[in-house]
Parts: structure tokens; sequence; C-alpha cells
């Protein structure tokens, strides 16, 4: 089985976060067994981690150029290794790797958390009838587990996440070869070179997707979220539904669902929500030369809201992530709500420091396609967002079942519409002439860039799309300022109505 992350990557990038990585300047089989033990078990469910032997470090930062190890050395040290992880109880083999890397030979082993945890080891694997004891990491530290920590290896250890569980009525055909060349082309892997060499077995046993016996092997969930086009069929409801409400009586609301794999249908629903709903305003302030720039809602808020409900929802519950926009909020619902080590008194104070995720392998995904960042610093992204945007602080809610967790954003101040505003815009639309449409249009279609025309009636004020609006569209096209998306396809629903190039 091969190691999916480039030693480059694992390296010079924040991948995978400095408490899951090991440096070992050299070879020193007691205290590396000791760390396999530790990533193995994986108590806070963050996947396992790494060892490299061969490269120092200092504070948690490597020292480059690393010191290396012999390249003669490599081999009885990986048959070292081998005998050592016999002594591991319950069986357990890590994946190793000799690499190159500043020109110096390193041994790169990976340590995925095991499914049979706990795991313990020989506290002096060389002495005869050495006691044996649990390891776990603590930070950046492997320490031994108290005996609370090996009640809570026990219990992890009967629980094994959902996005790391085989299913049983999908079959290894179902994980598909595009998506999956797509995704290590994107995390630029080591796998990508040899994969048209491989068989979708060994590729997908290479990104440890696969489990169950030789006989009857079965794809991970997580595998099928990725690596289908319609994870939907595995699991029901799985996707990201917006809903745009501008009226209380549900008048003109708009509906999108987004399907797909989970960073499709993630990346697919921020570009909507950013192209569509997102808006900016020019605020010319007194005795300062430079305008200021105001957003209904910042986008690194609403980006990190909707990329944690991907992340922490349940694919057990059917019921999709909801975006709810009204005329002065926007909520972002996911079942359930935050574990129960995140207290009520965090939530208020919009503090949800997790210490473990829901879904571990969804994580790794997600962070190696930089959609997530993964070190419970979504929350503190959206409050910081907020503030420079001058917004609002979000608010945080769930029931005291723990059923659902809704994040609402408030829109700037700058953006609310009072029902006064509404009811004289809806007034001014009917009385403004064509020339004012005309001049309101070219304002929308610069702001959103390009919209239906349908939505371009609802951003001028109108119920429905009227004559003299009609009128007005087809004479900016004859004119040249506007045109379709697709000129030879003016009725479909996907048609759009954008400025011409030469006007913008």
């Amino acid at each position: 089985m091969a190691i999916p992350i480039s030693i480059e990557k694992l390296i010079e990038t924040n991948i995978v976060e400095y408490a899951r990585i090991e440096y070992k300047k050299s070879w020193n089989p007691e205290p590396i067994l000791r760390t396999i033990c530790a990533f193995a078990n994986d108590i806070d469910n963050w996947g396992g981690g790494y060892i490299i032997v061969g490269l120092e470090e200092q504070d948690g930062v490597p020292i480059c150029p690393p010191s290396g190890i012999e390249a003669d050395s490599l081999d009885w040290i990986m048959k070292e290794l081998l005998n050592l992880s016999k002594m591991i109880k319950p069986g357990y083999l890590p994946i190793c790797e000799p690499t190159v890397y500043q020109g110096k030979h390193l041994l790169l082993i990976w340590v995925p958390g095991g499914h049979d945890r706990p795991y313990d080891c020989p506290e002096k694997p060389f002495l005869k009838n050495s006691k044996r004891a649990f390891y776990i990491r603590k930070m950046s530290s492997t320490i031994k587990a108290s005996r609370r920590d090996i009640q809570e290896l026990h219990d992890i250890g009967s629980n094994i996440p959902f996005d790391d569980r085989p299913n049983i009525r999908a079959q290894v055909s179902d994980l598909k070869l595009q998506l999956i060349r797509s995704y290590l082309t994107a995390i630029d892997s080591n796998l990508l070179p040899n994969m048209d060499n491989q068989s979708l077995k060994e590729l997908v046993s290479d990104l440890h997707l696969i489990d169950g016996p030789s006989e009857q092997l079965k794809p991970l969930n997580v595998g099928l979220m990725f690596f289908n086009y319609n994870p939907d069929l595995f699991f029901r409801y799985a996707w990201i539904e917006v809903v745009q409400i501008p009226d209380p009586t549900g008048t003109n609301m708009v509906e999108k669902t987004f399907k797909g794999p989970l960073n499709d249908q993630l990346t697919q629903a921020l570009q909507y929500i950013q192209n569509f709903i997102l808006a900016e305003k020019i605020i010319k302030l007194p005795d300062q030369a430079e305008a200021a720039r105001k957003y209904n809602y910042p986008f690194r808020a609403v980006e990190e809201l909707l990329s944690n409900a991907v992340f922490h929802r349940s694919y057990q519950i059917p019921e999709p992530i909801e975006v709810r926009v009204t005329a002065n909020s926007m909520q972002i619902t996911s079942f359930p709500g935050p574990e129960r080590s995140i207290t009520d008194e965090d939530i208020q104070r919009g503090e949800l420091r997790g210490r473990r995720y829901r879904n571990r392998r969804i994580g790794e995904f997600l962070k190696e396609l930089d959609l997530i960042e993964g070190r419970n610093t979504g929350i503190p992204n959206v409050a910081s967002a907020l503030k420079a945007n001058g917004s609002e602080a979000a608010i945080y809610e769930t029931d005291s079942e723990r059923s659902y967790f809704t994040a609402t954003l408030k829109i700037h101040p700058q953006f609310i519409t009072t029902e006064n505003e509404a009811l004289d815009k809806k007034q001014s639309s009917k009385r403004r002439s064509r020339a004012e449409i005309e001049e309101a249009i070219i304002v929308e279609l610069q702001n959103v860039h390009s919209c239906s025309t349908n939505e371009l009636s609802q951003r001028l004020g109108y119920k429905a799309i009227s004559k003299t609006l009609s009128e007005v569209i087809d004479d900016m096209i004859k004119r040249n300022l506007i045109e379709y998306t697709d000129p030879n396809i003016k009725t479909s629903p996907n048609q759009n109505l954008r400025l011409k190039e030469s006007e913008i």
C-alpha cells in the first residue's frame, strides 16, 4: 500500500497538523513503536499521523536540510519496523516508504487510525516479559494513557465513525476512476504517475477506501461520498439546498439543490451564493478619500459555516444541509447538533471547539482539497470576517437533544430593507421610465455579472416580468448593450443575461 501524500507536501504545507507529524533525527525503535501505537489509537479521531525518520525538528519545525539516513540502512530498518509492529496488539501494521527530500534519504511511516482500538505495546520492546501499555497523542507528544483514556479508547473502538465504515450495499466499481484522478491531480499526489498501471482495487486500496475480507471487499462510505457521481443514492438527502425567500409569504421563492461528490456540491453551492445572493455596497465615508466596501454577508463567513456543515453533519440522518436566505438574514442548518463536549454556554459564546470530529475521513479529504482548515479555526474565522465587515456577530442555536445546529448571519445594516422601503421599491418599479429601467438593469448586471430574466425582474422590484421590462430587455439586446449567455437558446431555464463585453 502506498502513502498518498508526497513528502514535500507533508513538510512544506499545512495540510497535516503539526501534532500529527513526528520528526525523528535517526532510527530509534523504542519511541517510534510508542508513537505508532499512539497514532493507531487516534484518541482524538484526527486520522492517525506520520513519522519521518531522518529529519530533526526544533519546537515542532523541521530543520532543513535534513541529516537523512544512510541508503544502505533502509532495508534493515524496514525489517526491524516490521518486527516491532508485530509487538502491537491487536495486530496493526503501519505503511512505510523510503523517500528522498533535498537530496537525503528519509523513511516516511504512515499510521492511520486503527479500527481495532485500543492498541498496546511493550514499554521496553527489547526486554523479555516487559510490561505493556497503551499510548496516545496529546498535542505533539506521545504519552502513556491514563485509566480514563483507556476507557475512552474502548468506547471509541466500539464506535467506528460512519464515514470510515464499509458500505455493504455498494461495490468497489462504484468508486469512479475519473473522480479519483481529479482528486489526485488536485492534491498533487504521489499516486498519480503510476495510476494507469494499477487496477481500481489496487488504487483504492492505496487510498484506504476499501475494507473487508479479500473475497468481499466493500468501499468505505467516505469513498462513495467523494468518488461517486451520485452519493445520494447511498446516503439519502446528502446534498445542499439553498432557498431564497425574499417575501415572508413565499412569493418569488427560489430553490436550488446542489448534488454530487461532497467537494463538488460544496464548491458549486458557494459559487452560487457568491454570484446570486451576496452583494456589495461602496460607501463614501466623510473625511476619508478611500470608500469602504461592505457586503450583505461576507463570503469568508458563509464559506466557513457551509464548509463546517458539510464536514460535521451526520450522513446517517436523511436531512439535507439547508441555506435559508430571507430579506434580512441567512441561516445555515445541518443535522445533528454539536457533540456533548461543547456546552450550551460554549455555543452561546460562539466557542465551538470540539474534542473529536464526527467525520474524520471526510475532514482529511476536505483539508487536502483546501476546502477546510480543520484546526477548530472555522468559528473564529467567521467572527473575524463579520467584525471586519461591520456585521453583527453570528448566532448559533441547537436544542436540548442536539438534534440540529443552525448558524444565523444577520444582514449588514447598510442592506436592511424595511417594509416601507420595499413598498417604495415596488411602487417605483411601476413608475420608472424606460431609461430608468435600462439604467437599473445595467447596475444590477454589473453587481451580479449574470442572472436570469426572472431573477433580474425580482431584483428590480417587479412581482413578475412585465411587458415594459421585456420590451426594454429586447431593445437593449438589439442595441448590443446586453446579451444572453447563450444567444442560440433563448428559452432555456439556465439562460442568463449579462452585459456585453465591450460595455463592461
